[in-house]
């Protein structure tokens, strides 16, 4: 029988609706990963239940809820319990790591986000393989499968005796209070030895200083040159859009939402309230511009979770502008890119081929995966 270790960290991901750019101080959860970890295990399913014990700490790092206590059907060994109080911290993710590497679990599979690895990293270093479940704001590790049914996928593939590989994959995590002041400040603290099936795995986030300037602005002009003077503008995170902003004389956010309409500025760093508020009291189109993020290929669920899946599902696949250089787009090497809202079926329904903004005049038909296959 697999033994597979499990940590939920319940705060993660909560700051990104929020627009905190993080959950590092945030003490309560709103069921976000908790919901990406049963998805997980969900598709375990595909498993018997004589193939599969979970290992982890009661309650609620171990997605333990009223509503879901038998993890789907799996059996359960509990190690352990967080210290009391009102919302698990670092030193529970890092004594549960401890406690399931000494129970001798076969694979540690973590639930959050960056700062979760930083944690789990701290506690077990290369001591037992480890492999996250996406569920975190900030996601600039290589640890993390690109969605939870793909992290699935890498566990199911060790139970069914395929070969999979185990490499080392870094641990990166930012400074939070800098990241909200628009400076980005990636910092290496290790490696986890983590499995590695086809495209599951997500790559270190690259950074995207080194994308040329006239390219991004060449971007900025075909998109001001389009743009409806009725419409209403999302602005989302990233140096290519940021682009945009700075052609149009605009003052920005470089990691959040700001909303343009009629190349004017309307508001800076939305959150996914005032998004939903914005667009409620506009009568005409709305429009968002994203990028891609360099090195992974996400487009949704990293960096901009301030959209929600109720949102995109509104606005509209068709109505969301892709920007990224060619240099951006060649680093994924051919792989896809990819969606990750926390809405399964949403995801599903972003699959298949979207336009791309490349230059001025000048765009690339693009493959989008919610599995990264």
């Amino acid at each position: 029988m697999f033994k597979l270790g499990l940590i939920v960290n319940p705060v993660a991901g909560a700051g990104g609706p929020l627009g905190l750019k993080g959950s590092d101080d945030l003490k309560g959860s709103d069921g976000r990963s908790e919901a990406r970890a049963l998805r997980c295990l969900a598709h375990l399913a595909k498993c018997g239940q004589d193939q599969l014990c979970i290992f982890g700490y009661s309650g609620a790092m171990s997605a333990q809820s009223k509503e879901s206590k038998e993890l789907a059907g799996f059996p359960f060994v509990s190690v352990g319990a967080p210290l009391p109080g009102a919302a698990t911290q670092a030193a529970d993710t890092k004594a549960a790591a401890q406690a399931l590497m000494a129970a001798g679990v076969d694979l540690l599979l973590f639930v959050g986000g960056d700062g979760t690895a930083r944690d789990v990293f701290a506690a077990i270093g290369t001591g037992v393989p480890a492999l996250g479940v996406p569920a975190g704001v900030k996601m600039h590790s290589g640890v993390y499968a690109v969605s939870p049914e793909s992290a699935a996928e890498i566990v199911l593939a060790l139970i069914n005796g395929r070969l999979v590989d185990v490499d080392l994959a870094e641990v990166r995590d930012i400074d939070e209070a800098a990241f909200r002041q628009g400076r980005v400040s990636s910092q290496y603290y290790g490696e986890l030895l983590v499995p590695r099936v086809g495209g599951y795995l997500q790559h270190v986030k690259a950074g995207g200083r080194e994308v040329e300037e006239l390219v991004v602005a060449d971007i900025a002009e075909e998109v001001i040159a389009e743009m409806d003077p009725k419409a209403l503008y999302l602005v989302g995170p990233g140096s290519t859009t940021q682009g945009v902003m700075l052609a149009l004389g605009l003052d920005n956010t470089l990691l959040g939402f700001d909303l343009v309409c009629d190349r004017q500025l309307l508001a800076k760093d939305l959150n996914a309230n005032a998004i939903t508020k914005a667009i409620a009291g506009h009568s005409g189109p709305v429009k968002v511009l994203i990028t891609a993020i360099g090195g992974q290929g996400h487009i949704l669920g990293r960096g901009n979770q301030q959209l929600s899946p109720e949102l995109i599902r509104n606005i509209g696949r068709g109505n969301f502008m892709v920007l990224a250089t060619k240099t951006k787009i060649s680093g994924l090497a051919g792989r896809p890119l990819l969606v990750d809202s926390n809405d399964l079926a949403l995801d599903k329904s972003w699959e298949g081929y979207i336009r791309v903004v490349t230059g001025y005049r000048d765009s690339i038909m693009y493959r989008v995966s919610a599995s990264g296959e």
